[in-house]
């Protein structure tokens, strides 16, 4: 664990507790300490079942729990036994607490990947026109099907709609909208139909059976009726758009007894008021989904990622043979996932690449907003990887982020140490310490001399020099006396 992304480090002894959880597409697993009364993720994994794995029995996926109280069952039991016989692992029942949660929530969201040609390219969607409609393909039970149950409410106190979205492995996503505009019953049921497609469609739904108690709604959507309204014929092109990008979907009225939840949702959105306290999440409509987006035109220059979605999209390369090769050569930790550019961790998940602009939108998110603790430049690029995002200057710009914010430079602790590295002094005062040398034997002089001896001091380099017509240790110790001040120990103490 020393080189993993910890979320917390551990102290030597503490007891460590693993919280495991399995699904049937996943399994998870949630490294837990305790102290002070209180659970600390230490670090967590999330694997998603592939191709075999998703037929082992349930005894299999949970060999964790069940290899110390049956060492005789034959198999992979046995193996896994084997492996973790070195570790001092002590198995308990799963008691009610707080990190199980945790483990559930991994292994209930995490999805299997899809094949290798769905990730890479993604067909578009064909767009209809307002004659055509959608084909309502049968459902096929063997693949994972989503339920969606709408419904919309419109009443004096305001609008609302809600919807329930239940996935394959039965968790039920609620969601509820309160809409800033006036809406007749009919269009807030056509709001919570389009919101149901538009989350489901995030959530990787391929199809999707919906419910809804609205039989004006139903039956437009399954060409039983005619649409005569302009507001239900807009309302009705912009489903029949969604709903076409599904394999396959059926839509279905029941009556209000069977859609309660919903219903209660939507009461809940259309009666709530801004200012009230509330623990499901509620999206505030500003205006109506068939009215047209307002587009701003930005200036789009390139970026570093334009010359690897060529390539992955459309096999394109620059005309540069050495640019070519090395754009070949790093899209191959790349692909397209729903549009959008990711890069292949090592140990991580895969990585949304994103242009330097939405880079410096998510530094200032992690380092200054709602949960951000002003950390370093090395953390904060830790961080923003551990979150999911990666661009090629991510290091660079986490510390020329940190190095700019006033706060920091305001109310950061003052580093103690210098500026620079620090270096050694031969000399810490002026002759203090001097390095003679002898030079010869050289043409003679007057006086016969051939020699010379010279002293420099290290501090000022102050320089001493002799002529010498022989080398005797009489004459250097006289040469010394003569040229090189002498300071006492109690004079170098002075200041």
């Amino acid at each position: 664990m020393g080189r993993a992304p910890l979320l917390s480090t551990p102290e030597h002894g503490d007891i460590l507790v693993i919280y495991l959880s399995v699904s049937a597409s996943a399994v998870s697993s949630v490294l837990i300490r305790s102290k002070d009364n209180a659970e600390h993720p230490v670090h967590y994994v999330s694997k998603a079942l592939q191709d075999a794995e998703v037929r082992y029995p349930n005894i299999e996926k949970l060999a964790f729990a069940l290899e110390l109280q049956k060492p005789e069952t034959s198999g992979r039991l046995v193996k896994w036994a084997i492996e973790l016989g070195e570790f001092d692992i002590h198995y308990k029942p799963r008691p009610a607490m707080r990190g199980q949660a945790v483990a559930d929530f991994l292994s209930e969201f995490t999805e299997p990947q899809a094949s290798a040609a769905t990730q890479l390219v993604t067909e578009p969607n064909p767009s209809l026109s307002q004659d055509q409609t959608p084909t309502q393909n049968t459902l096929d039970l063997t693949q994972p099907l989503w339920t969606l149950f709408v419904d919309g409410s419109s009443n004096a106190q305001g609008c609302g709609a809600g919807l329930v979205l239940v996935s394959p492995d039965k968790v039920a996503l609620e969601y509820a909208l309160r809409f800033n505009f006036q809406a007749s019953n009919n269009e807030a049921e056509y709001e919570a139909l389009l919101a149901g497609l538009r989350l489901a469609k995030e959530m990787d739904a391929r199809q999707i059976q919906i419910f809804s108690d609205s039989q004006l709604m139903v039956h437009l959507v399954n060409q039983d009726f005619t649409a005569k309204d302009a507001s239900m014929t807009a309302y009705l092109q912009h489903a029949r758009h969604l709903l076409a990008t599904f394999h396959a979907h059926s839509i279905k009225q029941v009556p209000r007894s069977e859609n309660s939840h919903a219903d209660a949702l939507a009461r809940l959105a259309s009666a709530l008021e801004q200012g009230m306290g509330r623990h499901i999440h509620i999206e505030f409509l500003a205006q109506p989904s068939t009215q047209a987006p307002l587009i701003c035109t930005i200036d789009h220059s390139p970026t570093w990622m334009d010359p690897i979605l060529q390539f992955l999209q459309n096999q394109t390369l620059p005309a540069n043979p050495a640019e070519a090769r090395r754009v070949r050569h790093r899209s191959a930790r790349y692909l397209i996932i729903n549009g959008s550019l990711y890069k292949r961790g090592f140990s991580l998940p895969y990585l949304r690449c994103l242009t330097p602009e939405e880079g410096h939108y998510v530094l200032r998110e992690i380092h200054e907003g709602i949960c951000g603790n002003h950390s370093g430049a090395r953390s904060l690029a830790h961080k923003v990887i551990r979150q999911g995002y990666f661009w090629p200057s991510l290091h660079t710009d986490a510390q020329a982020f940190t190095q700019k914010c006033d706060k920091c430079q305001r109310f950061a602790n003052i580093p103690q140490l210098p500026a620079e590295p620090l270096t050694a002094m031969v000399s810490p005062w002026p002759f203090a310490q001097w390095g003679l040398d002898l030079i010869g034997p050289m043409p003679e002089g007057k006086g016969q001399v051939k020699y010379a001896v010279v002293a420099v001091d290290y501090f000022t380099k102050w320089a001493e020099a002799e002529a010498l017509a022989t080398i005797t240790a009489a004459r250097i110790e006289s040469f010394v006396w003569q040229n090189i001040p002498i300071l006492s120990p109690m004079a170098r103490s002075k200041p």
